[in-house]
């Protein structure tokens, strides 16, 4: 099974970054409409979290006014998930690396300076603070080539497709620290460094950058304004995007999510993969293994459903989760739906819960320096347990490597099932909300005292 373990987990103090935004894949983008800029020289730097690895091309920036080189440029990634920078008719450049982890954060930037005298130097790629050499088709634009970026009067798309007006070509995933510059071909030194202790990559301050005509900053930070520029220029249009977009998922504060790469058959994930539906008996994990420490996340019931188990799974290797049942293997423990009795091992018995009803939020904590496991809904640990006392949990004698996961208990479910996942960065709107002691998250309810949100700071702490 595919486990992550993510980058920027170990990186020392330094420059935070607060927010994301977290987009569907479907219909939510920003747009503007450019001023007459630098067409040869520029640079585009953004931050990105991949949710979904699809056949279909997924657009960081683009811009359509005519078809030709001259009047189209999208920059992206690609079927067979690649990175792509094309025009009309021709391909810049395909990577030969591909991108597939979807757990972590990549630093992305583009550095176009087409008045280069060095036709190799006119378009470059960097990932992680480090250049890409390496491609599977490579077209120097001719000397002073105008590209399709900073066109007076055209519209320029972030995280959808220029050519069919935002139509399609949807992002998927998160982006953070999405900056263009406007008549610059800059390093990736300009957005980030290395950290001397992990030698890590990690972003930095760019508020001392110079955007250009049309440049701009998008830090994320106001939930009511997510096109907002950090560098006062003027704000980005935002399509299909509210306040649940933002998030706390960062590329200096990477959060669990659930994991695309180990999910049952009929799983389908969503909302930045933290939203799991089903139709089988089939489940998935989360991206983070823990084998210390105490850990807290919520879960909220959307679609019930009949038999659904909530719960953690041993990653050992030797059992064929997620393609079968959680609570029925010795390598997971459960909650089920139905009664909110408990499970594991093919044992079921009885915890002093409820069935799960639509609504219902999830409460689960996971001692492993005790090998104690607790679940709860809305606010009441089920059989009076207490994480925080070490008393009345779901299940004791649990060991190894655990991830948090969910599964449908029978092969015949009824009525739709849906639910979303809060590790800390939630998918949904919280009436109240809480952090763990060290200032992280945003939960329904009151984290339990010495338990902490499955983010990388805290892992780099406590795991």
């Amino acid at each position: 099974m595919p486990f992550i373990i993510p980058a920027n987990s170990a990186v020392s103090g330094g420059f935070d970054v607060d927010n994301s935004v977290r987009l569907d894949g479907t219909s939510a983008y920003l747009k503007f409409t450019s001023s007459a800029g630098n067409r040869r020289t520029w640079t585009y730097s953004t931050w990105v979290k991949r949710s979904v690895l699809t056949n279909d091309k997924q657009n960081f920036i683009s811009s359509y006014n005519a078809t030709s080189d001259a009047g189209y440029t999208a920059f992206r990634f690609q079927e067979g998930e690649v990175i792509n920078l094309t025009g009309w008719s021709t391909d810049w450049f395909t990577t030969n690396r591909v991108f597939r982890d979807t757990s972590s954060w990549y630093h992305i930037v583009l550095a176009v300076d087409t008045t280069n005298s060095t036709a190799g130097n006119r378009l470059r790629l960097y990932v992680n603070g480090v250049e890409e050499t390496s491609f599977s088709q490579s077209n120097n634009p001719d000397q002073n080539e105008d590209l399709a970026i900073n066109v007076d009067g055209e519209v320029t798309y972030i995280a959808a497709e220029a050519y069919t007006s935002g139509g399609s070509r949807w992002f998927n995933g998160y982006i953070a620290e999405t900056v263009l510059i406007d008549g610059q071909q800059l390093t990736p030194t300009s957005f980030g460094e290395f950290d001397e202790d992990s030698g890590i990559w990690k972003p930095k301050s760019v508020s001392g950058l110079t955007a250009g005509t049309n440049g701009f900053y998008l830090d994320f930070k106001d939930s009511a304004n997510l096109g907002n520029d950090a560098f006062g220029g003027t704000d980005l249009t935002e399509v299909n995007l509210t306040v649940i977009n933002q998030a706390t998922d960062t590329c200096t504060n990477n959060f669990a999510t659930l994991n695309p790469l180990a999910k049952g058959a009929n799983v389908t994930l969503t909302e930045g993969n933290l939203q799991f539906t089903s139709n089988n008996r089939y489940g998935t994990v989360g991206t983070f293994g823990v084998s210390n420490g105490k850990w807290y996340w919520e879960v909220k019931v959307v679609d019930a459903g009949s038999d659904i188990q909530v719960g953690i799974f041993q990653d050992g290797g030797n059992y064929g989760f997620p393609n079968a049942e959680l609570g029925k293997t010795s390598q997971g423990w459960s909650v089920i739906s139905i009664g909110g009795n408990r499970l594991h091992s093919l044992s079921q018995s009885s915890y002093g819960g409820a069935a799960f009803s639509d609504g219902d939020i999830l409460m689960v904590a996971l001692d492993m320096d005790n090998g104690k496991w607790y679940m709860g809904k809305n606010n009441s640990w089920f059989d009076s347990g207490n994480p925080a006392t070490s008393s009345s949990p779901a299940h004791t004698g649990i060991t190894g490597t655990i991830f948090p996961a969910i599964a449908t208990y029978t092969e015949s479910q009824s009525g739709s099932i849906n639910y979303q996942f809060n590790f800390g960065s939630p998918p949904y709107a919280i009436s109240s909300g809480n952090t763990d002691a060290d200032g992280y998250g945003n939960f329904e309810y009151a984290v339990p005292s010495g338990y902490f949100a499955l983010n990388t700071k805290n892992l780099a702490e406590y795991g």
